[in-house]
């Protein structure tokens, strides 16, 4: 995979997320909608059915990047950490996946039933303890390694910082299902610096392909970081 390509991915993955969240904050008030009982979840879901599915499969899509993303980004080091990396990030869009599309796929049938035992279950299950539990641990999970397989040298402590710090935050989400006083602040700030992280990630590629590109003593896409 190209790494020009994957630059291009990952800011794909960051603009489509922040939108469709923005989208659904707007016609849905999601995510504060969740904390409504399921009734009026589905009665809000209802009312604009379409647009919100559709943008719940735009929030999919950008979520399934990540796999592409983490296969593209492991071709950059030959570390042992990134080895790791790469079915930690594929395994964190597949679930993210599956917790999302519960939207435009279970929901509606819920909705037009209003069955809230069936949306329930499947928000427990798909939602929380699937999309959410396991997609914040492995995409916090994914984001150190990349860190540590990279290394200091690869951006820069600032690079190392800022990805850990979203990193750190994101993770403190899979708190979540324990209530505790501001987890879903906190995850919040994580994944808007994630997705701050996500586009100087692609910067940096760029960046380091046309001094490679530049370079006479290195083809272009030939370096890798070994540490």
């Amino acid at each position: 995979m190209n790494r020009k390509f994957t630059a291009a991915l990952l800011v794909l993955a960051a603009v489509l997320a922040n939108v469709a969240f923005t989208a659904l904050g707007s016609i849905f008030n999601y995510p504060d909608v969740l904390d409504e009982p399921a009734g009026k979840i589905l009665a809000s879901f209802s009312e604009n059915q379409s647009a919100v599915s559709g943008w719940f499969l735009v929030l999919a899509l950008s979520a399934a990047l990540l796999a592409p993303i983490a296969i593209g980004v492991g071709r950059m080091s030959t570390s042992r950490a990134m080895g790791i990396a790469v079915p930690v990030g594929i395994a964190a869009a597949a679930v993210q996946v599956i917790g999302l599309l519960r939207w435009p796929l279970l929901v509606p049938g819920f909705a037009s039933d209003s069955d809230t035992g069936g949306f329930t279950t499947a928000h427990d299950v798909l939602g929380v303890a699937i999309g959410e539990t396991l997609g914040y641990l492995l995409t916090g999970v994914w984001t150190v390694l990349v860190i540590v397989a990279l290394g200091r040298r690869y951006a820069g402590r600032w690079f190392q910082v800022l990805g850990l710090a979203s990193a750190g935050l994101v993770l403190v989400g899979v708190l979540g299902p324990l209530d505790p006083p501001g987890v879903d602040a906190a995850n919040f700030i994580g994944y808007v610096l994630w997705s701050v992280w996500l586009i100087v990630f692609a910067a940096v590629i760029v960046v380091r392909e046309r001094r490679s590109a530049g370079s006479p003593s290195t083809a272009p896409g030939q370096e890798a970081v070994t540490s």
